[in-house]
């Protein structure tokens, strides 16, 4: 419980620091006329298409969940509105609530069904590599662009992503043919380990890699995932594209790809709700990458954090009667370090 507190002031400490560094030498009367500038429609349209995105993210999780069970959609649907909202309270803690409130009414693991939200997240990245390289090497660069130090890092680190996510793919890929052998091996590891530690250790790592039989799925089952998680991302892509619309921020469509990728790094900082790393990216891509003006990079930033979160969390603690959950009981559960509720 300690831990978790302390995890959560010292994120939010994170996230004051980066929103003090996002509206340092900001003109707050213009940033107010900004956002009142805004056109509402488009950004009535980007909460819509953020539902249609988590819409659409459930049913790939039913998709990763087929080899294990057959998992209806609006319990998918349920759990991860539910889960993602407690990532918002609690960072990341949604990856082991999703998977516990699917085990619930299935006959599936929490360990493997969090084998799956692996493989989801892996998918996940994947994905937004492609963009950036479709971005960088394929589609036409906006003449908007211009050359800075801040693109060079992103190279960089999109490159060094890719190497690790191809290694983990690869992991995983031996973990699930040699199932016995990577147990064995982590069994003989733990030998010298007391026995009530062992031996749990290795039951969850086979069930873990029951997780992974996705992986061994037919070649159409694989493509129907892989179409499931580009129409994820084309959607997630335009509800950016809508926000830039209502700023009248002129760039063109694939210029979402890159924003994303500087998303994903800004949401890897773990601040509660995302604040202060979606914004400090956002802006940050928007200002210094297409020569935004600043203020308006920074209103589109707080506009479309507020219209990607505010859903997932309201949907989130909408659905908790349905998983049979208080607040109360979820914020417990958010707060577990290593296990999911029972």
């Amino acid at each position: 419980m300690k831990s978790r507190r302390a995890q959560f002031i010292v994120g939010a400490g994170l996230a004051a620091i980066l929103l003090l560094v996002v509206l340092h030498g900001v003109d707050w009367t213009a940033l107010k006329a900004s956002l009142r500038s805004a056109r509402p429609l488009p950004l009535l349209a980007v909460v819509l298409v953020t539902v249609a995105a988590y819409w659409l993210r459930a049913i790939r999780w039913g998709s990763l969940l087929a080899p294990l069970a057959r998992v209806g959609q609006v319990d998918t649907f349920s759990a991860t509105m539910v889960g993602f909202a407690s990532s918002l309270i609690v960072p990341r803690s949604g990856e082991l609530l999703r998977p516990w409130l699917i085990s619930r009414r299935h006959p599936i693991a929490t360990s493997a069904g969090f084998a799956t939200i692996v493989i989801e997240r892996l998918i996940d990245l994947i994905a937004v590599l492609a963009l950036f390289g479709l971005y960088l090497f394929v589609l036409p660069r906006p003449a908007a662009q211009v050359h800075s130090a801040v693109m060079d890092a992103v190279t960089v680190g999109g490159g060094i992503a890719a190497v690790i996510a191809l290694g983990l793919l690869a992991f995983l890929l031996a973990l699930h043919s040699s199932a016995e052998r990577v147990v064995a091996s982590v069994e003989r590891l733990l030998a010298q380990a007391p026995r009530w530690l062992a031996e749990p250790l290795g039951k969850l790592l086979r069930s873990f890699s029951d997780g992974l039989a996705v992986l061994r799925a037919p070649a159409a089952h694989l493509a129907l995932i892989g179409l499931q998680s580009i129409a994820l991302w084309l959607v997630t892509a335009l509800g950016f594209q809508l926000t830039q619309i209502a700023f009248s921020i002129d760039l063109p469509f694939q210029t979402t790809f890159l924003l994303i990728t500087f998303l994903v790094v800004g949401e890897s900082i773990p601040t509660p709700g995302l604040v202060g790393g979606f914004h400090a990216f956002y802006a940050l891509a928007l200002a210094e990458v297409f020569g935004v003006d600043r203020t308006t990079a920074v209103a589109a930033s707080i506009a479309a954090h507020a219209l990607t979160n505010l859903p997932v969390l309201l949907l989130g603690l909408a659905f908790l009667g349905r998983e049979g959950l208080s607040f109360e009981r979820l914020n417990l559960a958010s707060q577990a370090s290593s296990t999911p509720p029972n």
